[in-house]
C-alpha cells in the first residue's frame, strides 16, 4: 500500500510540474526576480539612511557634551580665581563625566560610521549585480520572445501547430462529408434511373413510366418510317422525269 501510495504521488507531482511548466512564463519569471532585488536594494539602501541617521543623533549630542565640557571648564577657572576651589572641584568631576561620554559616544559613533562605510559597499556591489541581472533579463526576454515567434511561424508553416491542427482536420472533415455527399446523390441517381427507388413527388406509377416509355419508342418508329417513306417517295419521282 505505501509503495502504490508513493507511485501514486510521484504521478500527480509529475502531472504538477507540466502544467506548472506549461503554465510558467519566463518573461513574467524574470521580472518577478528582478523585482524582488529591487525590493532587495531598497532594504539596504533604508539599512544605510538608518545608520546615517542614528550616527547624526551621536554627533548632535557629542557637540552637546562639548560645549558643556567647555562651560565646566570656564566655571571651574573661574570659581577658583573667586578662592572657591571646593565649586571648582565639583565642575571639574562634572567635566570628568562628560568626558567619559563623549569617549564612550565617539567609540558608537566609529562603530556606526564603519557600519555605514559597509552597507554601502555592500550597496554598490548589490546595485552593480542588479543591473547586470536587469541587462541579462532583458537579453534573455528577447531571446525568448524571438524564439517564441521563430516556432510559432515554423508550426504555421508545416501544420504542426494547434490551430493549423485544428483546421487540417476541419478540412479533411469537410471533404470526407463531401466524398460521402457525393457518392450518395450518385446512388440516390442510379436508384431511380434504374428504377429501384421511385419518386415519390411525382404521381406516376413504374407502370406508367414503362407504357409511356413503350409509347414513345412507338411514336419514334412510326415517325421514322414515315420520314423513310418520304424520302423513298421523293426518290422515284426524279428517277421517272426526263
Amino acid at each position: 500500500m505505501a509503495g502504490l501510495m508513493s507511485r501514486a504521488s510521484l504521478v500527480v507531482k509529475a502531472k504538477f510540474s507540466k502544467l506548472l511548466d506549461r503554465a510558467e512564463d519566463p518573461a513574467e519569471t524574470l521580472d518577478y526576480s528582478y523585482e524582488k532585488q529591487l525590493e532587495l536594494l531598497q532594504n539596504v539602501k533604508r539599512g544605510i539612511a538608518d545608520v546615517v541617521t542614528a550616527k547624526k543623533r551621536l554627533e548632535l549630542q557629542e557637540q552637546q557634551l562639548q560645549q558643556s565640557v567647555v562651560k565646566l571648564d570656564a566655571q571651574a577657572r573661574e570659581a577658583l580665581a573667586a578662592g572657591r576651589e571646593d565649586l571648582a572641584r565639583q565642575a571639574l568631576e562634572r567635566k570628568s563625566g562628560l568626558q567619559q561620554q563623549l569617549q564612550a559616544l565617539d567609540q558608537q559613533t566609529q562603530g556606526l560610521q564603519q557600519q555605514q562605510e559597509k552597507l554601502v559597499a555592500s550597496e554598490k556591489a548589490l546595485s552593480a549585480k542588479v543591473e547586470a541581472f536587469r541587462t541579462q533579463k532583458e537579453t534573455i526576454k528577447a531571446q525568448y520572445s524571438a524564439a517564441e515567434a521563430q516556432v510559432r511561424i515554423g508550426e504555421a508553416a508545416t501544420g504542426i501547430g494547434e490551430q493549423m491542427a485544428d483546421t487540417g482536420l476541419a478540412i479533411q472533415r469537410a471533404k470526407d462529408k463531401t466524398e460521402q455527399m457525393q457518392a450518395r446523390a450518385s446512388a440516390i441517381d442510379e436508384l431511380t434511373t434504374s428504377g429501384a427507388l421511385e419518386d415519390f413527388t411525382s404521381d406516376q406509377t413504374e407502370l406508367d413510366r414503362e407504357l409511356g416509355a413503350i409509347a414513345s419508342q412507338s411514336q419514334v418508329d412510326r415517325e421514322l418510317d414515315a420520314m423513310k417513306s418520304e424520302l423513298g417517295s421523293g426518290g422515284e419521282k426524279k428517277e421517272l422525269q426526263p
